[in-house]
């Protein structure tokens, strides 16, 4: 591949990816709304995905042997990308989530979720854009998976940690913990596949430049539960759990289902992922 488009690629593992690719040598450009410019040496796009006329202007006269996706979120935005790139993207990855897993199902925690558990070739295609995030990414993926438009690709990534993670749920932990309030915790405390953002980058350039199509996990190896984390987050010092109240929310990454993906397609088709004790420890240090 030469010529690869992101859209979004502004901040954590999507600003990695992008200097990734810049790094090897393809010729990187950015679609984001203007709120951030790309690192040095990408072209940058200026448009809102979701209007299409705006992505048509600016996507005009030019064609991308890969596009990724990081911000496509609703089946609109897909039937909008559908549109827009069609005859324009040799290729088309899609930064999924192992939230379409969360289908309200319960399930054993004995059987790690392989990509087939949620099928987006028969997935029913709604006209909610309302619905639970799991549920707009299960659009997406979808729309671009039946539209014929390119070769698709949906990577589905665990719950991405890292030093850059905007979202403060690791903090949301430390912060409890060193004020001897108790973390929340369901009472079932089941395990979840996690990623880290640098190996996240690192599977989307991966899945940018092979050949394969349909969906892949993407995660670590070892499963973690949310006592797993307070554990590494207390460092030896005493911490609390309590079960939430009825009305509470349980703490991030606290969850009553399992959430353990089965990584071997990825692993099959050529990417070796890490261990997550290779790199949790110094995650919490950092959060």
């Amino acid at each position: 591949m030469d010529n690869v488009l992101v859209i979004g690629g502004n901040r954590y593992f999507g600003r990695r990816l992008v200097s990734l690719l810049r790094d090897s040598g393809v010729e990187v450009s950015v679609l984001n709304r203007g709120s951030s410019a790309p690192p040095p040496g990408v072209e940058h796009l200026v448009a809102d995905r979701g209007d299409e006329a705006a992505l048509g202007a600016a996507l005009a006269g030019r064609s991308f042997d890969v596009v990724v996706d990081q911000v496509c979120y609703s089946r609109r935005d897909a039937q909008v990308a559908a549109r827009a790139f069609a005859g324009r993207a040799g290729r088309y990855v899609m930064t999924s989530t192992i939230e379409v897993y969360d289908t309200g199902e319960r399930r054993p925690a004995t059987t790690p979720l392989a990509e087939e558990a949620v099928d987006p070739l028969h997935w029913p295609v709604t006209e909610d854009e309302e619905g639970p995030y799991g549920e707009r990414k299960r659009q997406a993926e979808a729309v671009l998976t039946r539209s014929g438009a390119f070769p698709f690709v949906a990577v589905r990534a665990g719950h991405v940690l890292g030093a850059g993670d905007f979202t403060g749920r690791l903090a949301a932990y430390r912060e409890r913990i060193e004020a001897g309030l108790p973390v929340l915790v369901h009472a079932e405390n089941l395990p979840s596949s996690y990623t880290h953002e640098a190996e996240m980058a690192e599977v989307l350039r991966w899945a940018a430049g092979a050949e394969f199509t349909g969906v892949v996990n993407a995660c670590s190896h070892g499963e973690v539960t949310a006592t797993d984390l307070c554990e590494l987050l207390a460092d030896g010092r005493p911490y609390r759990t309590a079960v939430p109240a009825p009305g509470e929310e349980a703490s991030p990454f606290s969850f009553d289902r399992y959430y353990g993906m089965d990584n071997s397609r990825a692993e099959r088709l050529g990417f070796a992922f890490s261990h997550t004790s290779e790199w949790l420890r110094a995650v919490t240090a950092a959060n």
